[in-house]
């Protein structure tokens, strides 16, 4: 699979993609991550590719042609039309769902807007699809970029080892991940949950499974209504309901 990143700042990004998991990735040749400065397809003489809003107010907007230039070289290198993405606040919100969906897609092209945002005749021409990482503003598209790339990449196949699989990971099955633990069995008064030290594993996966469920019901109770749950699960949960429950009548008995 092959991301192209067009941005300003292309050295900030390779600090990223270079590393780690990505960065062996693409030394193996599993996946292409390449980075392009958009000034590099300017024609001005000092490689501007910015110009003032016609609608006037603060702040400069990022030209067409450039944009269009880049976008147009990076298809002809890659010898595919590619899935273009804008990484903008007016997007459909970044999720799990649509990471899995992009992985259908053998080139994305992903687009980090800068200054006031681009000319809106880049979306008319250029752009797929815009994507937002959350509801706040960034001072660029970099770190959306990067965190589409990552999201995507790692489910490519051969990307990650056995040992590093996704598919037990918060958010991708549906429920939060359950915690983890590593040596010293006890620190601070804090001790590792003697059954994950019994060495019997269906005792084991049963704690991960409920401890899972729990994790999601207390931070992110909203995964709940779109997780294939089993019965078993579902019984589960209504324990964990009633636990939060009576917790709850103990701490108010106390303070009365």
């Amino acid at each position: 699979m092959r991301f192209d990143i067009l941005t300003l700042f292309p050295d900030m990004c390779r600090a990223v993609v270079d590393e780690s998991i990505l960065g062996r990735a693409q030394a193996a040749g599993t996946i292409e991550i390449h980075t392009h400065n958009i000034r590099d397809y300017s024609l001005d003489r000092h490689r501007r590719v910015d110009d003032y809003p016609y609608s006037g107010g603060p702040g400069m907007v990022m030209q067409v042609d450039p944009v269009r230039r880049a976008v147009d070289a990076v298809r002809a290198e890659a010898g595919s039309r590619g899935h273009v993405i804008y990484l903008s606040p007016k997007g459909r919100r970044f999720t799990q769902q649509r990471a899995r969906e992009l992985l259908g897609c053998e080139h994305l092209i992903l687009l980090c807007g800068h200054y006031e945002g681009i000319d809106e005749r880049i979306l008319e021409l250029l752009v797929d699809e815009e994507i937002s990482a959350g509801d706040y503003v960034l001072t660029g598209g970099e770190l959306p970029a990067l965190m589409v790339v990552d999201a995507v990449a790692r489910m490519v196949p051969g990307v990650l080892s056995e040992r590093e699989s996704f598919e037990n990971e918060s958010i991708y099955t549906g429920l939060l991940e359950y915690p983890q633990y590593t040596r010293p069995p006890e620190y601070e008064g804090l001790a590792v949950p003697e059954v994950l030290l019994s060495g019997h594993h269906k005792n084991i996966e049963q704690w991960k499974r409920r401890e899972s469920l729990r994790q999601t019901l207390c931070k992110r109770p909203d995964l709940l209504e779109q997780a294939q749950l089993t019965q078993r699960d579902r019984e589960v949960l209504e324990e964990l309901i009633r636990e939060q429950r009576e917790d709850f009548d103990n701490s108010e008995k106390k303070q009365v």
